[in-house]
């Protein structure tokens, strides 16, 4: 059941590419055919069309009829918002009070100044 499952799905997914192969397959076994009766250049044999303008025309429209799917695909598709820009409106106003109160540390020392002076000056030649 589980390989049956794996088929299907690998077949629904080529499926598209499948279906040009099929379309070159039918043109190629019934080549003759085609040629006599519903090729475009049938009274030009000098042209050696063999209906291959039959074939480009099938070959197209099923392009074509495959582009429009995706394309009502793509646009019947919803859309989910995402990212809302009226939510990222933020005032620290309110909140500048508490993040102004300093906590009480013992390790905090105002008295302290760091040796900046000594280390960064100008090379004296």
């Amino acid at each position: 059941m589980k390989n049956a499952l794996i088929y299907i799905l690998l077949l629904a997914t080529l499926l598209p590419t499948v279906s040009q192969w099929g379309t070159i397959a039918y043109y190629n076994v019934n080549k003759a055919y085609i040629a006599r009766v519903l090729c475009e250049n049938r009274d030009k044999p000098q042209l050696h069309c063999d209906g291959q303008c039959y074939l480009a025309k099938q070959l197209k429209a099923q392009q074509d009829r495959q582009d429009k799917e995706t394309t009502e695909r793509v646009n019947n598709t919803p859309v989910i918002q995402l990212f809302c820009q009226d939510n990222l409106l933020f005032n620290f106003d309110r909140y500048y009070p508490l993040l102004v109160s300093v906590a009480f540390s013992a390790y905090h020392s105002s008295a302290y100044t760091a040796p900046v002076q000594k280390l960064f000056h100008p090379p004296q030649a």
